[in-house]
């Protein structure tokens, strides 16, 4: 069955070619399609479309049909295009000629462009929920352990002295930048596009009103072309999204998996959480992190697919769209279980609290036992270059009772003003 059946049939190849996966990737926008079915029926009736009494019939069928996609028990089977025509058709056979009417001033343009939005609403939602999860998690860690001292490095070089605080509350932190692109995508997406049929309006005095407040959408996507070109577009937005808060997990999984190593022993983790080798008794593999790190990386090339996908279209619809589910859809699956994986881990760190005790550290002192000689009052490039030679000639002694006190610094990590700039945006 297909939406657009006109009473002939296509050669099969076709079918199968321009269907695609869709009928697989469909089963995640199912529930929505039922949720804007449901507002568009009582906006048909609202107007005069259709009648109360099959606005009820309906939205009771419709409701049948969300149970069972709640409980699993929903099948896109091979005869059906796609989620739509499959709903169409149990309607149909439920409530004959009244079923027939739910596809009264809409299109499948529509109809796909406003689950595809309830459906990246209510993921955007997760990942902001789980985002601020794993932000609290580090923001207590920073709290615990804001008092053990950590290498800093540039270059991969001892640089400076860290802590553990300012390590996790770094991380911390970046998760805000994060929620500002998670945040964007979500407005973009929070606005209703039903109305806009197949992208240029309908005949039928509609109530797109009535459905943007039904929907729980904040805004109406007035123009009906903008609202057919927010397809692509508004997946775009959330790979950006998608992609920031999976460059941070990257790089703080890549942390990890560097400072689990036997040459840097700053932390490790439960034997429950690592892995072993099959010849080698002695390994703690980080796989969960390294695992993180790759399919984050894969995550932030998604913007870039999409980009492809869609660039260069002109205005209206074109097939090419229909494939933007199949980039974006496991993106945010992947996302989703990176962030689970990695607060779930996260929580059980063991922190080395004595990794300063080596004295190949002491160099990471240099710079507060020069800025003691400034402090005393000698010019800074001549404490300069007495700590250089002091280093050189072997007569280094390092001051290791630092003092930092600016904000943001290892010893006013501002954990309270951190946690206001998240609230701000959750």
């Amino acid at each position: 069955m297909k939406l657009w059946d006109k009473g002939f049939s296509t050669d099969k190849k076709i079918d199968v070619f321009t269907v695609g996966s869709d009928r697989e990737l469909d089963l995640v926008i199912a529930k929505y399609d039922v949720l804007a079915s449901k507002a568009h029926a009582k906006m048909l009736s609202k107007i005069g479309l259709i009648s109360k009494e099959e606005a009820q019939q309906l939205t009771a069928a419709l409701d049948t049909i969300g149970e069972d996609i709640q409980e699993g028990n929903f099948t896109i089977e091979d005869s059906f295009e796609d989620v739509h025509s499959k709903i169409e058709f149990l309607l149909t056979e439920k409530l004959g000629d009244t079923g027939k009417r739910i596809h009264t001033a809409r299109s499948r343009n529509d109809q796909v462009l406003v689950a595809v939005n309830l459906y990246l609403k209510s993921e955007l939602a997760q990942i902001k929920h789980s985002t601020k999860e794993l932000f609290d998690d580090l923001i207590n860690l920073a709290d615990q352990y804001k008092d053990v001292l950590l290498p800093g490095y540039t270059h991969l070089q001892i640089a400076m002295p860290s802590s553990f605080g300012l390590w996790f509350s770094a991380y911390a932190e970046s998760l805000i930048d994060d929620m500002y692109f998670v945040e964007a995508a979500y407005k973009t997406v929070d606005q209703n596009p039903l109305g806009s049929a197949a992208g240029y309006g309908s005949s039928f005095p509609i109530d797109r009103d009535f459905t943007t407040a039904e929907l729980d959408f904040k805004d109406l996507k007035y123009n009906v072309v903008a609202a057919q070109m927010s397809r692509g577009k508004s997946e775009k937005s959330t790979a950006f999204a998608l992609s920031s808060v999976a460059a941070t997990l990257s790089k703080f999984a890549m942390d990890i998996c560097l400072y689990m190593s036997q040459n840097f022993e700053f932390i490790t983790f439960p034997n429950e959480l690592t892995t072993g080798s099959s010849i080698m008794p002695h390994k703690k593999n980080p796989d969960v992190f390294e695992l993180i790190r790759g399919k984050c990386n894969k995550i932030q090339a998604v913007p870039n697919q999409l980009a492809m996908l869609t660039t260069n279209l002109p205005s209206g619809y074109h097939r090419d769209l229909q494939l933007t589910k199949e980039i974006i859809v496991p993106a945010i699956q992947e996302l989703k279980s990176c962030l689970e994986m990695m607060s779930f881990s996260i929580k059980n760190v063991i922190v080395n609290e004595s990794i300063l005790d080596d004295t190949k550290y002491d160099y990471l002192f240099s710079v507060d036992t020069l800025n003691d000689l400034v402090l005393n009052g000698m010019p800074f490039r001549d404490a300069y270059k007495q700590m250089g030679q002091a280093i050189e000639n072997g007569d280094y002694k390092p001051k290791k009772d630092i003092k930092h006190t600016h904000k943001g610094s290892l010893g006013n990590l501002c954990l309270d003003e951190i946690k206001a700039k998240m609230d701000q945006i959750h």
